[in-house]
């Protein structure tokens, strides 16, 4: 289940709180129902509560769906939100133009700045940014084909690339010819610090830290970027990886230590949404798959977090040892669960 206290979930239930439905369901045993968090049936008695992970869960106790909320099912809300995003992006890879909100209420039959309301609340971002999102997606993909930058422009529906650089400024980390070949002609500066946790590989572009990991070294570099070109760290960088190096050691210093680092990374949008996220994560706390979906407005999205997780470069930095398993273990870590252990236990007692 959830990283949540029965007590957090009971303050969730009385709140009625949406951005929980279906990280867990309220099992009623007075009733011999269960419900959504976020059901607007009058609240049971506490001592008449528990509560479940999933619907399976519940029902394998002997409890039934509600009717009134119907936790067993995808909400009329869900089914909207996920109908806009398969016309968006629809539109988006047929090269059209952007859908107005208009064209989205009517899609939906909700009023056009109510459903962007809904829409934000369970994607994380507005219709338009997310159209954004994906035709950024869409320039990436078509340059990774070998497309020239202007063509991959136009295949995505921007206008001119004035107007895809005015969109994408400061999001990609490469630029869209960087993207085109693969990273080649990027300059990544590495070095192997010694910390307390072993050997730490650290590389780094001009625009900021774009790896750290346990254990490895220049030949696990390369393959993670084979058309950089690696070279040791300069003396201008002494300071840069100093700090990367105070994250680990002293994880509680000036926020965790990393706030102010500069990082270099790429990757989808959906999995820069869940990197975001991890780097809210207060240090010296946890949260779970689950609870990390259900924060980015998708609670059934916990397998495709840990996807992202696992394609996280920059270990620390971006705190993917933050996340833990659902009944409350550690989980797993690519660098060991003895690293992992460590850095909560450094995160906790600072």
């Amino acid at each position: 289940m959830q990283n949540l206290s029965d007590d957090q979930r009971w303050q969730i239930v009385l709140a009625k709180d949406r951005r929980f439905d279906g990280a867990f369901v309220t099992g009623v045993h007075s009733t011999g129902i269960y419900c959504r968090p976020s059901c607007p049936a009058r609240a049971p008695l506490r001592r008449n509560v528990r509560f479940y992970a999933a619907p399976a869960a519940a029902e394998k106790a002997g409890l039934r769906p509600c009717k009134r909320c119907s936790p067993h099912c995808e909400s009329a809300e869900e089914a909207c939100v996920l109908a806009a995003i398969a016309a968006i992006r629809a539109n988006v890879v047929q090269g059209r133009g952007a859908l107005t909100l208009g064209q989205l209420g009517d899609l939906t039959g909700y009023a056009p700045t109510h459903f962007q309301r809904l829409f934000k609340r369970m994607v994380g971002l507005s219709p338009a940014a997310f159209a954004r999102a994906l035709r950024t997606e869409q320039v990436r993909a078509h340059l990774a084909t070998g497309a020239s930058v202007t063509a991959a422009l136009h295949e995505a529906g921007f206008a001119s690339p004035a107007r895809f650089y005015e969109e994408t400024k400061g999001k990609l980390g490469m630029t869209a010819s960087d993207w085109r070949g693969g990273g080649a002609g990027k300059l990544i500066h590495w070095a192997i610090a010694e910390t307390t946790l072993g050997p730490m590989l650290v590389g780094a572009t001009d625009r900021g830290v774009c790896c750290l990991a346990f254990g490895e070294g220049e030949a696990e570099l390369r393959a993670r970027f084979p058309k950089a070109e690696l070279v040791p760290a300069a003396e201008d960088l002494r300071d840069l990886f100093a700090q990367v190096v105070a994250a680990v050691e002293q994880p509680g210093a000036n926020g965790g230590g990393s706030a102010a680092i500069p990082l270099d990374v790429k990757g989808t949008v959906f999995q820069q949404r869940v990197w975001d996220e991890l780097r809210r994560i207060p240090c010296g706390e946890t949260r779970s798959y689950g609870e990390l979906a259900a924060a980015l407005g998708n609670p059934k999205a916990s397998r495709a977090v840990g996807g992202a997780n696992g394609a996280n470069h920059v270990a620390v930095l971006i705190p993917c040892h933050r996340v833990i398993a659902a009944d409350g273990t550690l989980g797993g870590y690519a660098y060991g669960l003895e690293i992992k252990s460590e850095l909560l236990r450094r995160e906790r007692g600072s």
